[in-house]
């Protein structure tokens, strides 16, 4: 078949970098990270995240390509902080979000399974 692997689209070349980053040579405080074997999901998640920083002047992402397994996300910032800063700022909200929601869905289905329901 002339299909490639599932595997393909997240699991991780050896000796390759999940993240990285390049600044942006035409703008101050702006740059582009590239996340590798990822989707619209944390792309969408973390630009969304990023325009919650109101030191963030623009943030978007781009999915180059189906086949094509990076999220493209740029940033600028207003100098106030850097996009590096930014994006891990986000990036600490966003596991700060997901661990109260882990939380909460624990929490509901503890008192589901007490109820008898399951």
């Amino acid at each position: 078949m002339n299909q490639p692997s599932r595997a393909e689209k997240f699991l991780m070349p050896p000796g390759s970098r999940k993240l990285s980053y390049t600044p942006d040579t035409k703008l101050a405080n702006a740059g582009e990270f590239v996340l590798m074997r990822e989707d619209h999901t944390l792309g969408n998640m973390l630009r969304m995240e990023l325009h919650n920083d109101p030191n963030v002047v623009f943030a978007g992402y781009q999915h180059p390509h189906p086949t094509d397994h990076r999220i493209l996300i740029k940033v600028h910032t207003n100098g106030e902080t850097n996009p590096v800063r930014a994006m891990r700022e986000a990036n600490q909200r966003l596991t700060e979000q997901v661990e109260s929601l882990k939380t909460q869905w624990e929490s509901e289905l503890e008192s589901v399974r007490d109820s008898g329901a399951i």
